[in-house]
């Protein structure tokens, strides 16, 4: 029942009941004690946001975070300050509206959405396949965070280079495509 809001566990029999399913009776119940068991005694990450100018080693994630929780998700303050751990620079904090613990069924067209513009912006996706993603209110305020904003790349060029290989790797399978494609025929 982790994973459902209480909407869900009173509105989605079905799905619920999908779950139960799975789980008693297509699931590895040894693999799913093991589970369990890394799940409860996992430990803190012990992360902090870094501060300019202070403690310049601060323990915290170095790659690009995108975090997404329904905005009725049980986990929605776990994810809110973990987010607040985190280099805003490098993070992205999704809070989907009329979502649950499952953004991915509630709302599978925007979280879609919402990864293709967090994989472009940092430089894997050309901006003229990009759609425009609606934004929802929620009475805490805007459901999407940093979207729009352009992320500092200042620190180092990785965004460029990643953008250019991204871009000749595409054209070199192309091309190895199309040579493959006219030799069978």
């Amino acid at each position: 029942s982790h994973l459902f809001g209480k909407e869900e566990i009173q509105q989605n029999h079905d799905l619920i009941g999908r779950y139960r399913h799975h789980i008693v009776n297509e699931m590895n119940q040894y693999n799913l004690q093991l589970f369990v068991k890394s799940y409860t005694s996992r430990r803190d990450l012990e992360i902090e946001r870094p501060v300019a100018g202070s403690h310049i080693n601060a323990r915290t994630l170095k790659c690009p975070a995108l975090l997404v929780v329904g905005d009725s998700s049980p986990a929605v303050d776990a994810v809110v300050e973990c987010n607040t751990k985190l280099d805003p620079t490098k993070t992205t904090l999704l809070k989907m509206a009329d979502c649950g613990g499952l953004p991915q069924v509630d709302q599978p067209g925007k979280l879609t959405e919402a990864f293709k513009y967090f994989i472009q912006g940092m430089g894997y996706m050309p901006s003229a396949s990009m759609t425009r993603l609606v934004r929802s209110r929620t009475a805490s305020g805007s459901s999407i965070t940093s979207f729009d904003g352009n992320r500092s790349r200042s620190h180092t060029n990785e965004g460029n280079r990643s953008r250019s290989h991204t871009n000749e790797g595409r054209a070199r399978a192309h091309t190895s495509e199309n040579q493959r494609g006219r030799s069978h025929t």
